[in-house]
């Protein structure tokens, strides 16, 4: 959707000749078989409704999360002035933590004869965790290797929602900004080098390295204040595993 050309070191799946629009229906086969495992594995378990329903509502929170991603960067309508930290927020906690954080705690919780409603606080430390490493991946998008990351970022070419330019926004004098208005979301390479160049001015890095120290801190401190030990467990077994991650 984004144009990317890239994907976990291989090539993005449309951009295939063979492919091309073939992909979305490729996409639509792959998503139908979510139901068709989850119906050969568990249909004749108590908790089957709970983990179809989890499934449905998950997989609308990431498509709307996708939705406004795409919408806040209509080509024709780029306004920089709309972007800020609660709609960046927004953006990441329906688009990535749902499915990638508090998806598969979820399902352990439900096959463990729990009811989801009674761990909102398990709910909460993991859309943090994803809204955390959302803001690592828009980081490494800019700052990463590319043969570490397996993919080339475009989220400046883009005109993306990222939390870096969120950053810069708030840091930018009026010059700054203008910069910024002028060369963010354009293609041309001297425009992007211009962009991080001004990253590197306004010490983003530092910047984020300070919000990784702090989410890091908040996220252990709401652990460790949960009652079960081996909740707590897999919870920190998560946040090790992204953690000053490089790719």
């Amino acid at each position: 959707m984004d144009g990317s050309h890239t994907r976990r070191g291989q090539p993005c799946w449309f951009r295939l000749p063979q492919v091309g629009l073939t992909a979305v229906n490729d996409g639509l086969i792959l998503r139908n078989q979510i139901f068709r495992i989850l119906k050969r594995h568990f249909r004749g378990k108590p908790y089957y409704v709970d983990l179809l329903d989890l499934f449905n509502e998950v997989e609308f929170q990431t498509a709307s999360g996708q939705m406004i991603d795409l919408i806040t960067t209509l080509q024709g309508e780029k306004d920089l002035s709309k972007y800020s930290l609660p709609i960046h927020r927004r953006i990441v906690q329906y688009k990535t933590a749902y499915y990638s954080f508090y998806l598969p705690v979820a399902c352990a919780l439900l096959m463990a004869g729990e009811k989801l409603d009674d761990h909102t606080d398990v709910n909460n430390v993991l859309v943090e965790m994803g809204t955390y490493f959302q803001v690592q991946d828009d980081f490494l998008d800019c700052f990463g290797d590319p043969e570490v990351i397996g993919k080339v970022g475009t989220d400046i070419e883009d005109f993306k929602c990222s939390w870096l330019v969120v950053k810069a926004l708030e840091r930018a004098d009026e010059e700054q900004k203008k910069l910024l208005y002028e060369n963010y979301g354009k293609a041309d390479p001297a425009c992007v080098a211009k962009v991080k160049e001004l990253y590197q001015t306004l010490d983003i890095q530092g910047a984020f390295a300070e919000y990784e120290s702090k989410s890091y801190e908040k996220i252990t401190k709401k652990i460790e204040c949960h009652p079960s030990k081996a909740v707590q467990a897999v919870l920190k077994s998560f946040l090790a595993k992204i953690y000053k991650r490089q790719k």
